[in-house]
Parts: C-alpha cells; structure tokens; sequence
C-alpha cells in the first residue's frame, strides 16, 4: 500500500504494510534491524507506540479516525514510550527524518492507495 499526502500530493511512503490484527499490531517492528526509506507500518487500532526491543529510530505520525494528522513524533529513539496525543485513532511508523523530508504538517489528510 502507497502513503500520500492529499495536500501536496507528497509520496510519502510506497510500501507501507498495515497491522490491523492483534498478533501484527503486538509485534509491530519490535526486532528488526531496519526500516528502509519508502517503508512504513499503518497501526489500527493504536492510540500510542513505543520503541522497547528496537535497535534503530523512527518517525511517527498520528492519524484521527478520518487520517487526519494530528501528531508527529519525530526521531522516536530505541526503548522509549512515544507521545498520547488525544483523538489518535491509528499511527504510521516511518524511517527516521520521514517528516522532515517529506515536510509533514499536522492538519494534513493521510491517503492510502494501492
């Protein structure tokens, strides 16, 4: 699945793999070694991350019910517990810098696309 931005039509991601079930959502990337650019995972339900048995940093983003951005964590580093930011209704992990490059604004409407 394909990520955008409907705003600026910014690709932000072209592999993004969703994790809407129980076991896929509890495991998210805990144990990786990497997240490669272009990658991400959408995590729904999920209110909040953390980053306990993670070995690399990564950008999140908060998305209400209608994926609207309503927060952005950047740089989330290994075995920290990310922000709860009210009304988050699923988050996207990212490669780190993820928002910066793709210039990722909270008010913007997520688009998942095949």
């Amino acid at each position: 699945m394909k990520l955008l931005i409907q705003e600026s039509g910014q690709l932000v991601g072209h592999r993004i793999v969703e994790a809407h079930t129980f076991l896929r959502r509890l495991r998210g990337l805990m144990l990786t070694d990497s997240l490669a650019e272009g990658n991400g995972l959408h995590i729904r339900p999920c209110q909040g991350v953390h980053s306990f048995f993670m070995k690399y940093p990564i950008d999140v983003l908060h998305l209400s019910e209608d994926n609207i951005v309503i927060g952005l964590e950047q740089e989330l580093r290994p075995g920290k517990i990310g922000a709860n930011i009210r009304g988050t209704h699923s988050v996207v992990e990212l490669p780190a810098g993820t928002i910066a490059s793709a210039g990722i604004c909270i008010g913007q409407t997520a688009m998942f696309t095949q």
